[in-house]
């Protein structure tokens, strides 16, 4: 008798754990479901805050930005606080999709690493677009023009780009300044990690000109006294956000808040915010 109630009892066990396991392919749809949920926790934001629900990101509800905060007016420290041009552009687009933004600080040359390696989702610090750039990261559309311009000593004998030639340049290291300096003919090109470090160099006495990107170049030489700009410029070129090349849905995203940002005039308040006021002061 025992035996035929344990026989009974195994075998309405197993038709029990039948009924809830249900078959091995449905298990694994199950599985599949529970670990998207997870991974959808570090894409950012839902349709309901800016639609973005399928944008990944490095960390959950944040956009982390890689700069280098040596580049006024762009980006440089305010008290303990980076603030500029693009800091503030990437806070509004932040927010267009529906993110908290992190900044963080590094060397120049450091921020494309930052962002194929996934530590950082774009990287925003005045970065012209190149072709060499364009291997490594992909970039949104432009939201400001530059120049790369040629700081000397007042009363210098350098008195265009074309008279670099066989002269000591100082650079940011990794900045389209390094780069094409590099081209200027029998020319030592001296790299700095800060912007001001070529500046102290040139007002020492051991370089003979400065090549950076123009509203730096005017902090620097308002800051300065007996440097100036030579009015020719080095070259003419546009900066764009950096983001990983394979998340094309960020790019798309990014260039969608830029454009609202510009219908909007939020994105000229922005730049003429820094620039006039730098401009006047420069005067």
């Amino acid at each position: 008798m025992k035996k035929l109630l344990c026989m009974l009892l195994m075998g309405t066990m197993t038709l029990s754990l039948a009924g809830c396991g249900g078959s091995k392919d449905d298990a694994g749809a199950g599985e599949t479901g529970s670990s998207s949920g997870a991974e959808s926790s570090s894409e950012a934001g839902s349709s309901e805050e800016g639609g973005s629900e399928e944008i990944a990101t490095a960390q959950e509800g944040k956009l982390i930005m890689a700069t280098n905060a040596e580049f006024p007016p762009y980006e440089f420290y305010e008290g303990d606080e980076i603030v500029g041009i693009d800091a503030e552009i990437a806070a509004a687009v932040a927010e267009e999709l529906g993110l908290e933004l992190q900044i963080e600080d590094m060397a120049f040359d450091a921020i494309i690493t930052a962002v194929t390696s996934g530590k950082a989702d774009i990287g925003a610090a005045g970065m012209t677009v190149t072709p060499d750039r364009e291997e490594n990261v992909s970039f949104t559309d432009t939201y400001a023009e530059a120049s790369q311009v040629v700081i000397v000593p007042e009363g210098s004998e350098i008195a265009s780009p074309d008279d670099l030639a066989g002269k000591k340049i100082g650079v940011q290291l990794g900045t389209t300044g390094d780069i094409y300096s590099a081209d200027v003919e029998d020319a030592t090109v001296e790299r700095y990690n800060k912007g001001f470090e070529a500046v102290q160099s040139l007002q020492s006495g051991k370089i003979d000109a400065v090549v950076i990107d123009e509203q730096p170049a005017k902090v620097f030489v308002e800051q300065n006294e007996g440097l100036e700009i030579l009015p020719d410029k080095f070259t003419e070129e546009e900066y764009a956000i950096a983001c990983a090349k394979d998340n094309t849905a960020l790019v798309e995203k990014i260039n969608g808040a830029l454009e609202s940002l510009r219908e909007s005039g939020e994105l000229d308040e922005i730049v003429s915010k820094y620039i006039a006021a730098d401009s006047d002061s420069a005067e």
